[in-house]
């Protein structure tokens, strides 16, 4: 089996729990290190986790220990971070999007490949038997010819319900880069990558007030687009409209159709691991529930990491790239076609896994 293998965990927000709920225990991992800009609150973890240690970041990524640093910080800081493990020598796997600006993620795909490490990135939600059932129906022909899809995401906002909302609303936050990962990335898996696109966006507020938490009623600034909506083109010729809100209460829009000649799907929420995959083939007059065939059974966050560690492309650097590309072409396009670089290959598919398996028990 080898040892395990030395995780420092940078960022120890909200995500940090639901990460530490799957790795915590993993007999493939060791989680050697955390650090967090709050130090009484990574020793607060580190008590929790027999053999970690608390430290700063700069000791973390030099740490012999420590192989691969999950990177959860804000996204205004996933670079910065990036940047200080990779010239460490170390792997890098951070929370979604990749970094805050094309150009920043960028220099951290150029730099890592100057050092010779791995960059990862969520979502990782991807992984699991939604998108890879609904993928391999695709992949079976199910719906024959993949013509187009449609992926929505309304809501009011998050400083409904988030104690500290306010990076959300700005540059690096906002509906596409920080919902739009969890859709595009599910699109990339079912229908292949995006050669093209055009996009519009906007904002209808100013500022945003707080709604729950200790700084109730608090009005923060909103400096970045709050409505994004467009169509990508895929390699494949399949067209993809997309919408993803701050703006609106309410779409009883499924989350994802996809349509083809054959038959049409419904994929579930890509911001969880399963759910429903739902089929009407040409001439039916009922959907059938597909049986989950692909992907990592009952799945959790850190799901992702593992296949990363493991030396799996599910959730790669490279995909993320990508994706972010999609997204600030779909920010910057005003209107205008944007024609994309070259994309990575569709990553492998994921095969039915169940979770006695990746949980390693």
């Amino acid at each position: 089996m080898g040892s395990p293998h030395g995780i420092g965990i940078v960022g120890l927000g909200v995500i940090s729990g639901a990460y530490l709920d799957t790795l915590r225990g993993h007999p493939a991992l060791r989680i050697a290190a955390v650090a967090d800009l709050d130090q009484d609150r990574a020793r607060g973890v580190a008590d929790g986790l027999p053999g970690t240690r608390a430290t700063t970041v700069a000791e973390l990524v030099a740490d012999p220990s420590v192989a691969t640093v999950l990177n959860l910080t804000v996204p205004a800081a996933h670079a910065e971070v990036a940047h200080a493990a990779i010239a460490a020598g170390k792997d890098v796997y951070g929370e979604k999007p990749l970094a805050a600006t094309l150009h920043e993620a960028l220099g951290m795909r150029d730099a890592a490949r100057e050092a010779g490490v791995r960059l990862g990135c969520a979502p990782d939600t991807v992984l699991g038997t939604g998108v890879q059932t609904a993928r391999a129906a695709v992949d079976a022909g199910r719906i024959g010819t993949p013509v187009s899809a449609t992926a929505t995401w309304i809501s009011p906002g998050h400083e409904q319900w988030h104690p500290h909302p306010d990076f959300y609303y700005l540059p690096g936050g906002g509906p596409v880069l920080d919902m739009g990962p969890y859709y595009l990335t599910a699109l990339v898996q079912v229908l292949g990558p995006v050669v093209a696109l055009t996009g519009m966006s906007s904002r209808v507020r100013a500022e945003r007030t707080i709604a729950s938490g200790p700084r109730l009623g608090e009005v923060i600034p909103v400096e970045t687009d709050t409505h994004v909506t467009g169509v990508l083109q895929h390699r494949s010729g399949a067209l993809s409209t997309v919408t993803v809100s701050f703006d609106g209460v309410h779409s009883a829009a499924p989350p994802i159709e996809v349509h083809g000649t054959a038959g049409s799907l419904v994929l579930p929420d890509p911001n969880g691991f399963d759910g429903d995959v739902l089929l009407r083939a040409a001439g039916a007059t009922e959907s059938l529930v597909l049986p989950p065939s692909a992907g990592f059974a009952d799945a959790a966050r850190g799901v992702g990491l593992l296949d990363f560690v493991r030396g799996g492309d599910g959730a790669s650097g490279a995909i993320a790239l990508h994706v972010l590309e999609i997204m600030t072409g779909l920010l910057d396009s005003h209107g205008t076609r944007v024609d994309l670089a070259p994309p990575p290959e569709r990553p492998a598919a994921v095969p039915f896994t169940p979770a006695e398996v990746w949980r390693g028990a």
